[in-house]
């Protein structure tokens, strides 16, 4: 919250930004921002109405389409319908004041709840306040953003609007602006990318692609515009085309074949129709549900991933997805704390592997979002990872990369160099005992894990926070330990077991070391304050 006692915070430098929304000043947002946020839901409320009033319209409006056009319309609404009693009781001023004065509320509150939301930029935060009576201000700094999202619902990206969001390290600590205008939402995420990287004056990215605000343009030409967008995209072309990562239907949809959720709906389905057989027919009531809520599940899903892309920016890893609601989140460098890589058994003969990660979503616990902006690469070749992980990790040396993708990912090989679980503890990885293995680089600890679902996760050390070594006493009996990277939660699995205790000690002491080293020498916290010219590569 603001306090008049706190001093006015920095205005961004003029080199810095292009939008004239980033000029520390408070602007508001698209005038339209209250239909997206509340007059929709009034539409609905209308159609609903207007649906149950069906009858009696068509009496007013086409009396000749009625079965009957001589019965007395009083009939089909029964003596409590309210139109009923101010047709009989002439009251046709009263209730066009009383409508008249329900829409004068509902505008004045949407003029208002608009008038009193806005937003400013300033060259160490972004600030957005809101509310009538109750009055609200969050703030994001801009040396804490983990992350830029820029989201285009379908009806909003028709009439040329999106809504940015801002993550923030922290619970709960996301700020969105929403909504804008698509060119100044674009214009407003690079100034915040530009003032959070810590760019240097005069070295903002020629040709970025962001320019300033367009001017404002009629409705039809707007519309126009946002539905070839929903047509053909919305994201403008990088300047490196082959390192951007697609992913074709076919393979999204055939992910979907070949996926567990598929298996439960073969059992479900095979255990209704022997249910039927065996004289069990009100299982038969389920098949239908069972139907329903998978076709739903797969809708959603695979438009999810449609239109998916990765691709390499000036202030980060671009990561675009979606058919309907198109999402395009820009992560910047250094905010990824763990990335797994994994592959079912299911997908083995087809070559394809997902790619997860945890990072600081900055939404509350219960919203969602935190699952939603973990999977970075839904369904993807080998050669799709190796892009993507040189993409999340782009310091980790040439020499590392062979320790991840030949030994890590379809390791074991020959002379293989990770430390794994002794054949005095295969009881304890019966399947997995060969695999089952780490490896401590100086950038990276790197877990091997799984043979029916193949696992490797890849801690930067620069981003881990602890490690820890535990011993049950089995483990002790037979001279093994577990291993326990500590960084923020996700899905990534951050452990690994069954380890050799002597080999487990060494590797806690050379990433103990190698934390301190890599932390010390980390520049993401402002990734292009010390980047000088090659801030505008």
């Amino acid at each position: 919250m603001s306090d008049a006692a706190v001093p006015e915070p920095a205005v961004p430098p003029s080199d810095l930004v292009r939008s004239p929304l980033s000029d520390g000043e408070w602007h508001r947002m698209h005038p339209l921002t209250p239909l997206m946020r509340g007059g929709l839901f009034l539409l609905v409320v209308g159609g609903i109405i207007v649906a149950n009033m069906r009858d009696r319209l068509v009496a007013v409006f086409l009396p000749w389409l009625l079965p009957d056009s001589s019965e007395d319309f009083s009939d089909f609404g029964g003596g409590d319908d309210p139109v009923d009693f101010v047709i009989a009781n002439n009251l046709y001023l009263v209730a066009l004041v009383v409508v008249l004065g329900v829409l004068a509320v509902l505008v004045s509150g949407f003029y208002l709840s608009w008038r009193f939301h806005s937003f400013r930029i300033t060259g160490d935060d972004v600030e957005v306040r809101r509310g009538i009576l109750n009055r609200t201000q969050r703030r994001a700094p801009l040396d804490r953003v983990q992350g830029v999202n820029l989201t285009r619902p379908m009806i909003a990206r028709i009439f040329g609007m999106a809504k940015l969001e801002v993550v923030g390290a922290g619970a709960d600590a996301n700020v969105k602006l929403e909504y804008l205008s698509t060119a100044n939402a674009e214009a407003v995420r690079a100034d915040i990318l530009r003032l959070a990287s810590g760019r240097r004056l005069g070295s903002s990215a020629a040709g970025s692609g962001d320019g300033s605000a367009a001017p404002a343009a009629g409705l039809g030409r707007t519309v126009g515009r946002g539905v070839t967008g929903l047509i053909a995209g919305d994201e403008p072309e990088v300047e490196e085309p082959e390192s951007v990562v697609h992913i074709p239907v076919g393979r999204i949809i055939g992910s979907h074949i070949l996926s567990t959720s598929t298996l439960w709906l073969i059992a479900a389905l095979t255990a209704i129709v022997i249910g039927v057989v065996n004289s069990t027919p009100w299982l038969l009531f389920g098949f239908v549900p069972a139907i329903i809520g998978f076709a739903a599940f797969w809708f959603r899903s695979i438009t999810r991933s449609l239109r998916y892309s990765i691709a390499p920016t000036p202030d980060g890893v671009r990561i675009t997805f979606g058919l309907l609601t198109t999402i395009t989140e820009i992560v910047p460098p250094g905010r990824v704390h763990a990335i797994e890589v994994s592959q079912s058994i299911l997908w083995r003969p087809a070559g394809w592997w997902t790619v997860t990660v945890n990072r600081l979503s900055g939404s509350a616990g219960g919203d969602g979002n935190s699952e939603q902006f973990a999977t970075v690469l839904p369904v993807g070749t080998r050669d799709d990872v190796e892009q993507v992980l040189r993409l999340l990790l782009p310091d980790l040396p040439e020499s590392a990369w062979p320790e991840v993708f030949r030994h890590g990912i379809l390791g074991p090989q020959t002379d293989d160099p990770y430390t794994n679980t002794p054949g005095r503890a295969r009881l304890l990885r019966p399947l997995s005992w060969r695999r089952n293995g780490l490896l401590a680089t100086p950038d990276a600890l790197l877990l091997r894990r799984g043979v029916v679902w193949r696992q490797l996760s890849v801690l930067p050390l620069a981003r881990l926070q602890s490690i820890g070594v535990s011993q049950g006493p089995l483990a002790r009996a037979i001279r093994v330990a577990g291993i326990r990277a500590h960084t923020i939660p996700g899905r990534v699995s951050t452990t690994i077991g069954a380890i050799d205790r002597d080999a487990a000690l060494r590797v806690f002491a050379d990433v103990e070391s190698g934390v301190l080293a890599a932390a010390a020498a980390d520049h993401t916290h402002r990734w292009a304050g010390e980047a000088g010219e090659d801030a505008g590569r």
